[in-house]
């Protein structure tokens, strides 16, 4: 059995695991986890998020409001999620946070990059790394990220390998999950093909985008190790070294 499988990323506030999330995060060390970060959205899933870190010896929370929950935030949430930041051991990062163009009909460009920065400022002002979401806005989330210059990952990273080594330079870390064992995934495998290893940190997004052979299906920790296993083939590295150098990784990312 693979071990020292770290999961960067989760979300495990998610209905998709209302009924069973508790036997299912009681299990996973017996399945070779020793981390898991999982992450809010806006300050709701933020303070269900922490319940759940206090819980366990071994998962951790992130605080913050992602843009597509932009609607949600209210006058002092962040006032409120900064309060909990800095008085919970158990929450080691701003996020998830960032940047979603994918929707034609979703928030204005200009508030979702107003309340990105306001979490930037929070994160620096905190000295606690990011975790940033960027999809369809590669162009505006590297300017921001390259004007604020914040510790922490680009989570589910779907940009080119030329961004990564931009983000790398930033001295950010590069989160890779289950897209790099999908069939067209042709970025994700230049990118885990170019980026140093001690750049590299592993997650799920879960209960999104399980590996190949659950795509589909509600992802969890565990399943990581099908992740390992396709970057170790591509990377010529035995799975479990992998683990090994990201779950480091992780714990660096995350100051623990």
């Amino acid at each position: 059995m693979l071990t020292n499988i770290f999961d960067t990323h989760a979300h495990y506030d998610d209905e998709a695991f209302l009924d069973d999330v508790h036997e299912l995060l009681s299990g996973l060390p017996d399945k070779g986890v020793t981390g898991v970060v999982t992450c809010g959205t806006n300050l709701i899933s933020s303070a269900r998020s922490l319940e759940l870190a206090k819980k366990y010896d071994f998962v951790y929370a992130a605080l913050g409001y992602h843009p597509e929950n932009i609607g949600d935030e209210r006058k002092g949430d962040l006032e409120l999620i900064a309060e909990l930041l800095s008085n919970e051991k158990k929450a080691v990062a701003v996020g998830e946070i960032g940047l979603d163009y994918y929707y034609d009909d979703g928030a204005p460009r200009e508030e979702q990059i107003d309340l990105f920065e306001r979490q930037l400022e929070l994160a620096r002002d905190l000295d606690l790394p990011v975790i940033i979401h960027d999809r369809d806005a590669h162009g505006d989330t590297l300017e921001i990220l390259k004007r604020y210059r914040p510790k922490g990952v680009v989570h589910c990273f779907s940009g080119s390998f030329e961004m990564a080594r931009e983000v790398v330079k930033l001295g950010m870390f590069v989160g890779m999950g289950g897209v790099v064992t999908f069939k067209n995934a042709r970025k994700a495998v230049e990118v885990v093909s170019d980026i140093p290893l001690d750049r590299l940190v592993l997650e799920t997004d879960c209960p999104y985008l399980a590996p190949v052979p659950f795509r589909g299906k509600r992802n969890d920790s565990s399943l990581i190790a099908y992740v390992a296993s396709v970057i170790g083939e591509i990377r010529a590295v035995e799975p479990q070294k992998l683990l090994d150098i990201t779950c480091e990784n992780a714990h660096a990312l995350y100051n623990l």
